[in-house]
């Protein structure tokens, strides 16, 4: 049966960089389990699997824009250090959550300096291509 959206699929994968660096994978624990054409995933992931049947295992290249998109300068903020709880010492990597007009956003503290903090709201994979290992556990 070719997976089509609406079918229930369960996948085993393996996400790594362009350089073979393994960036995520389920083989170390449950398959992924999702609804094809609910778009919980991105958008190449699925769009890869279409047409693909249970113990199919492929490997695809997605490029930044069927990803998590380009890495976006804009999304590249300065705050005051002083904005920081007294009870959190900053770290560069360090994942912070902050409060905007359109609602609480995940950022990462990329430099800090003397009196400021740098921190980037892209997601930590904007800007890569991706490559998955994915085998076909099972469609419904």
């Amino acid at each position: 049966m070719a997976i089509k959206n609406g079918d229930a699929v369960r996948v085993h994968y393996t996400g790594t960089f362009t350089d073979g660096e393994i960036f995520d994978s389920s083989r170390d624990r449950e398959p992924l389990d999702f609804v094809m054409g609910e778009e919980s995933l991105i958008s190449g992931f699925e769009a890869a699997l279409l047409g693909h049947e249970k113990g199919d295992r492929f490997t695809v290249t997605i490029p930044a824009d069927d990803a998590y998109g380009e890495h976006l300068d804009e999304l590249i903020m300065e705050v005051p250090r002083s904005e920081v709880p007294a009870d959190i010492t900053p770290e560069v990597g360090m994942m912070l959550q902050i409060a905007t007009d359109e609602g609480d956003m995940e950022v990462e503290i990329v430099d800090i300096e003397d009196d400021r903090l740098i921190l980037d709201a892209n997601h930590p994979l904007a800007g890569e291509d991706l490559v998955f290992d994915i085998e076909v556990i099972d469609v419904k």
